[in-house]
């Protein structure tokens, strides 16, 4: 593989992995805060209980989404310079205010959170975690503004001068089209991830609860637990749909080849025909007679346009089209402009399953507990591990499909990714590189998944009443 490959991959296993922390901090940091503020308004002890295990877990989450995230906006100065270099002026904006503002928000009240209890008054020690969760959909905010800049750049200009990207519009770029759908689309997502995980724990701990016989106390907190989660599960794939809907009638608009991958439609349909849509393709997807095993007719055009018989344009003619277009600037020349169309295809599809499949769990899950039963046959199990791992696939699947959808730009229209490399970095460099990650992330995922499996084994701690701590008290923390 050559430097651009090697750069695409160590990005993509870098950028995933450090995803899969990123929703569960989202969505867990809601749940924590509410149980918090449940205690404080009603007193019941298992929400406290439920405050501070979740807290936990949370806090583990939270330190490994740390670590895994600052090596990402080191691979734009080291294997994307001349992005960098393009775009920095841009790009460095929402990124420095991630820094800055979201990150130093989170870190500094959820250390509040953590060692405040019993030194500062209950309401604002409470409100510590809802600082946090703001503190994350900011972060995200930021995120995803830089991230829809690349999927249809707004508010800037080009100085010819130095041949790069300037920014002429902040606001334009924090209130991009893209963004404003983009961002309820992941958040609603994240809720979704953060309650299946508590659905699932609370689950599996009813059932460890009913089979070990332990309190009522404890069978009734599980029960909520699981019950909230299946809730949250429901509302967020709720949101996650309605502002999925938005968000393809808007790709269409702006990265019309993006639309046309995700269905594998290479010829647009004929004037006063409707695009269709295929829920299974048999093929190789190469536009060589691919045999559709269930088709639902005219629902492309409806997700593309909001209309029965709206137009989607193919691929063959948007791929001539880009040609005509781009195909004489040096930034922006490619081989095809056609995304991998297999990646784009499945990542599409297996994105939506996943949230159906949560969706589906979760309702069985409020059916299976409802009136104080308790679903204890074997083949509850697997589902109780497999919804909250699926939720956070889909995360990457969804985010997969967002980037290889994209290709082959780093910026639309601006900058194809082939010109986007580094061009002092070599193979070994980045081979050198993307191996130590790589196993570094292994080694920390074995950390995250032991901490988390040991702490949920544990489950929430017997209940105590907080209590004033002595101002001349070092402080602790023992998690």
């Amino acid at each position: 593989m050559d430097v651009l490959d090697l750069a695409r991959w160590q990005f993509a296993i870098t950028t995933v992995y450090h995803f899969f922390f990123v929703p569960i901090t989202i969505g867990l940091s809601a749940i924590v805060a509410w149980y918090h503020s449940r205690w404080i308004r009603t007193r019941d002890e298992g929400h406290l209980r439920m405050a501070k295990f979740l807290g936990k877990l949370f806090t583990i989450n939270f330190a490994l989404g740390l670590v895994t995230g600052i090596v990402q906006e080191f691979q734009f100065g080291m294997n994307w310079s001349s992005y960098s270099r393009f775009v920095g002026d841009i790009f460095g904006a929402p990124l420095a205010l991630e820094a800055l503002l979201a990150f130093f928000l989170e870190s500094t009240f959820l250390g509040l959170w953590i060692f405040g209890w019993g030194r500062i008054p209950e309401r604002l020690h409470a409100a510590c975690m809802w600082i946090v969760h703001v503190g994350t959909l900011l972060s995200a905010y930021f995120i995803l503004a830089a991230n829809s800049f690349m999927q249809h750049p707004v508010g800037y200009r080009i100085n010819p001068e130095t041949g790069r990207a300037e920014m002429a519009d902040f606001v334009a770029i924090l209130t991009n089209e893209v963004q404003l759908v983009a961002f309820p689309h992941v958040i609603t997502a994240c809720y979704l991830v953060g309650g299946a995980l508590v659905m699932a724990v609370g689950l599996h701990k009813l059932r460890r609860t009913v089979t070990q016989g332990g309190p009522d106390a404890d069978r009734r907190m599980y029960r909520h637990a699981a019950r909230l989660g299946a809730v949250v599960v429901l509302l967020g794939g709720l949101g996650v749909a309605i502002s999925g809907d938005l968000q393809g009638k808007v790709m269409t608009e702006v990265q019309p080849m993006k639309m046309a991958a995700a269905e594998a439609l290479y010829d647009t349909p004929p004037e006063g025909e409707c695009a269709p849509f295929s829920v299974l393709t048999v093929a190789d997807l190469g536009g060589e007679d691919p045999k559709h095993v269930i088709e639902i007719p005219c629902l492309l055009s409806f997700l593309g346009t909001g209309s029965f018989d709206g137009e989607v344009r193919g691929i063959a003619d948007l791929e001539a089209e880009y040609r005509e277009s781009f195909g004489d600037d040096e930034l922006t020349q490619a081989e095809t402009y056609i995304p991998p169309i297999a990646m784009t295809y499945w990542n599409f599809r297996l994105m939506m399953a996943t949230g159906f499949f949560a969706m589906a769990v979760g309702a069985w899950a409020l059916w299976a507990t409802r009136k104080d039963r308790v679903p204890m046959q074997r083949w509850v199990f697997p589902i109780i591990v497999l919804t909250p791992i699926a939720t956070v696939l889909g995360h990457s699947f969804g985010w997969i499909f967002t980037e290889v959808g994209r290709q082959p730009w780093v910026v639309f229209g601006e900058m194809a990714t082939h010109t986007a490399v580094s061009p002092s970095v070599g193979a070994a460099d980045v081979w050198t590189s993307m191996i130590v990650f790589t196993l570094l992330y292994g080694g920390l995922a074995v950390v995250e998944v032991r901490l988390l499996l040991a702490y949920i084994r544990k489950g929430a701690e017997p209940f105590e009443q907080p209590r004033l701590v002595e101002d001349d008290q070092p402080l602790e923390f023992a998690y």
